[in-house]
């Protein structure tokens, strides 16, 4: 029996998803539950997984179409694998003989995904053994040559052997062009409308992370024994922006039209760079979590986020942002505001500086902090006191217990 494989329902703030890749091709097993189309949206990849054992009977969206909410994107049989299977028999053994002898030519059939990974590997057609219905050729045969051709690039014999100079005629430049994902085409609109819609702003200051630093070498050991993560920066930070954000309620706000919003919680948000494009997810009620709470959400989200497997919800709503260019060595930028929120802190590397302390020159790990926030709603005097707290707080941890 046929059955439609149609897109997830998107939720309200998702208009429309892009097919990314199709895990399997017309006339491939499946079995229950297993990975069939990956649905890209503005903020997550949906999966779509098997209803049954079967096959699939048509593709009706191919790879990079775009799908609304509900839309039937192929056709799926259930069963038919199984038959497939009991009918084998000499006619599909001699079928089967026919298409492995089948030479490729420069007319092979390619499944969309096959296409797509063999372009963006620069392989030829031609080049390619089919191993599918009618000799089509699927995303893992070309995935299966490019694996071959690693392995004899890294054997002894190839090594040896010296390498193949490429000829490219003299003022040859190479281009490739790739079309933008639909994640990194949302970023780029929502930052390019929180420049222009907002009166954008950074202040900064300085922190000298060594009584932090102090702190987790001292306790990082039992921290991790009692809690089974380890101790980072971020837990800190986090904490320190919630107590702030609790003293200057502005910076905690959002704008809505006319309408200035105060929040009564604090929901912070962690940027979190993927492959795809940067993703917000955001730690709910932090002012309930505890560091090793705050630490574990992150590395929760940190895997989810490089795995594909945000949920929506883990990343709508959020107060506050917190973005950390530093583990990639910026040493001083302005973030852009995450919009509705009024609000960013941008971490950055740890640097050491010699630093007047007391009248004497010392050598001290710094860190520069950025807060970018929105004029309309922040004033410059607020914005400045807010993150000379957090620079208060984290310079003195005890601040932090204490709520001074």
């Amino acid at each position: 029996m046929s059955t439609e494989i149609k897109a997830p329902v998107f939720p309200e703030s998702v208009a429309e998803g892009t097919v990314a890749t199709w895990h399997k091709q017309p006339g491939e097993a499946c079995a229950r539950d297993e990975l069939i189309v990956d649905i890209e949206t503005d903020k997550v990849v949906l999966e779509i997984v098997a209803p049954a054992d079967g096959v699939i009977e048509e593709i009706l969206k191919n790879d990079g179409d775009t799908v609304e909410s509900g839309e039937v994107i192929g056709r799926f049989k259930a069963g038919a694998a199984s038959e497939s299977k009991g009918s084998g028999g000499k006619d599909a053994v001699e079928s089967k003989d026919q298409g492995a002898d089948a030479a490729p030519s420069s007319d092979a059939i390619l499944s969309p995904a096959a296409r797509k990974l063999a372009d963006e590997n620069n392989v030829e057609p031609s080049a390619l053994k089919g191993t599918g219905k009618d000799g089509r050729i699927s995303k893992e045969d070309v995935q299966s040559h490019i694996d071959n051709a690693k392995s004899s690039i890294d054997s002894p014999a190839a090594k040896a052997a010296p390498a193949p100079v490429a000829e490219i005629s003299a003022g040859e430049r190479i281009e490739k062009r790739v079309p933008m994902t639909r994640l990194r085409a949302s970023i780029a609109k929502r930052l390019v409308n929180a420049q222009q819609s907002a009166a954008m702003l950074t202040t900064f200051n300085e922190v000298n992370m060594g009584p932090i630093m102090e702190l987790r070498k001292q306790y990082k050991e039992s921290f991790e024994k009692r809690h089974g993560i380890k101790l980072g920066f971020m837990s800190f930070f986090t904490k320190a922006a919630t107590e702030a954000l609790k003293r200057f309620p502005a910076v905690n706000a959002s704008i809505d039209g006319n309408d200035m919003v105060y929040h009564g919680y604090q929901d912070i948000g962690v940027a979190v760079s993927t492959e795809r494009g940067l993703v917000v997810p955001v730690l709910r009620d932090v002012d309930a979590l505890s560091l090793a709470d705050i630490e574990k959400k992150i590395v929760e989200y940190g895997t989810k986020a490089k795995t594909g497997k945000l949920g929506i919800d883990e990343m709508t709503g959020g107060t506050f942002t917190i973005t950390n260019g530093g583990t990639f060595g910026s040493l001083l930028s302005t973030p852009i505001l995450n919009p509705p929120q009024t609000a960013i802190l941008g971490m950055h590397k740890i640097q050491p500086r010699p630093m007047a302390v007391n009248g004497q020159v010392v050598i001290q790990p710094m860190m520069y902090l950025a807060l970018s926030y929105d004029h309309r709603m922040i004033d410059g005097k607020e914005a400045v006191q807010f993150l000379v707290a957090i620079k208060d707080m984290l310079e003195d941890p005890a601040r932090i217990l204490l709520d001074v």
